[in-house]
């Protein structure tokens, strides 16, 4: 009887909204979206600098993480938890005006994504205050990884978004894992060349 009379409120609510509100609510969510993940995106490279920055010499080791750690926090407080303000606000007021959407797999599936999606702003908060106090135990090689994560989700929800109750699972849905991963390992594999070739020059010079 409850349930019944929560999606009685619910439809009631969204007969309230103008016609457009629609229309606004998933243009300011895709926007928010966007704003989000070009965050979270560059906040987690802002992070593998951090920590490459302790090999420098002391003097500049000490300048390059307290610009880091400015960036990191203007990023993360002005542009990346503001954009996911955005996102998650118009996402329920896009629920408010279709509340049917509550109950379909596809809605449910995507939520279940968003939620990783929030754990993983949170952690990275968490990670930002491990960095700037010197206490972060993640190397820059795993922070690589840890940053590939968003992709793999902002592919998911896509999806389901796009193909909602009928998720592909053939062999195009195949692809496009194996083309997140090829790109995922791309940029592992260059990361580590271009170590490899910065310490091969640096000890050319020392040699």
């Amino acid at each position: 009887m409850a349930c019944i009379q929560a999606c009685s409120n619910a439809m009631i609510l969204a007969l309230t909204w103008p016609p457009e509100a629609y229309l606004w609510f998933k243009t300011l969510h895709i926007v928010g979206v966007v704003v989000w993940f070009a965050g979270l995106f560059y906040l987690v490279r802002l992070f593998i600098y951090h920590r490459e920055a302790e090999e420098l010499e002391p003097g500049l080791r000490t300048a390059f993480q307290a610009q880091y750690a400015l960036m990191e926090r203007r990023l993360a407080n002005i542009i990346t938890t503001p954009g996911m303000v955005v996102a998650v606000a118009c996402a329920a007021g896009l629920l408010s005006v279709n509340p049917s959407w509550l109950h379909q797999g596809w809605m449910h599936a995507k939520l279940g994504f968003v939620a990783v999606l929030l754990a993983y702003h949170w952690f990275c908060y968490r990670l930002m205050g491990q960095l700037q106090a010197g206490t972060c135990r993640w190397t820059a090689k795993q922070l690589r990884a840890l940053n590939e994560l968003p992709t793999l989700l902002l592919v998911i929800v896509v999806m389901l978004v796009v193909f909602k109750n009928q998720f592909p699972t053939g062999a195009a849905t195949w692809f496009m894992v194996a083309l997140v991963v090829f790109m995922a390992g791309s940029i592992q594999f260059y990361a580590r060349w271009r170590r490899l070739r910065a310490e091969s020059l640096t000890a050319e010079v020392s040699g």
